[in-house]
């Protein structure tokens, strides 16, 4: 229910009608089998919309599902090394590692010592150096090489943007598209309407 004196109006093509008193937008809305949707309540005066209002709330609720589908986190991925890694291995771990990378998520590039290692860090220096150097075109170095117990470690962050990836759809009794009706996201609350009865001009809707 909208309760100010007045609003700002927009008919259902986008034209500005200007500032009237609600009840008067009220009543416009229902000679054209609208509804006086409140789109801007903070603006002075608030700006309300001739709309479907069922219509606007399913488009509403729409875009909110789409947007959750589509936005992804950035997530934490780890590559481990050692200081006696093969050439072999370590190709394969850099290939990894850009792969992490191009997806968006940063990285943790840990160099494990074993033993004696432990009195040889700048072998663990090294191999990092020379690991950053080979995704450097992919992510970009966050901290320098910190060791801790027997551990050292850097974090990495991407140069690229995250990818989209859309939600898996979910499937009923023998791999069909679940039916409507189904549990789904909540809705986001959706703007006022006006509404209009025989008592108040502005209470229940009436077509």
């Amino acid at each position: 229910m909208i309760r100010i004196p007045q609003v700002r109006v927009v008919d259902e093509e986008g034209a500005q009608l200007g500032i009237m008193p609600t009840a008067r937008a009220l009543e416009m809305a229902q000679e054209r089998g609208l509804d006086l949707v409140e789109v801007a309540p903070m603006a002075q005066p608030p700006v309300a919309r001739f709309l479907d209002f069922g219509q606007y709330k399913y488009e509403l609720t729409k875009r909110e599902k789409e947007n959750k589908r589509r936005q992804r986190s950035v997530t934490f991925k780890e590559v481990r090394l050692s200081p006696k890694i093969g050439s072999g291995d370590f190709e394969t771990k850099v290939h990894r590692a850009i792969e992490f990378l191009e997806e968006g998520d940063r990285i943790k590039v840990t160099v494990r010592f074993r033993g004696r290692e432990l009195t040889h860090p700048e072998i663990g220096r090294n191999l990092i150096a020379r690991f950053v150097e080979r995704v450097g075109e992919h992510g970009v170095q966050e901290r320098t090489p910190l060791l801790e117990g027997k551990a050292m470690h850097i974090t990495m962050a991407s140069l690229h943007k995250p990818k989209e990836h859309e939600a898996p759809q979910r499937h009923g009794k023998g791999g069909h598209p679940a039916e409507p009706g189904q549990p789904a996201e909540a809705e986001a609350p959706a703007p006022a309407a006006a509404q209009a009865s025989e008592s108040s001009p502005l209470s229940g809707p009436t077509r």
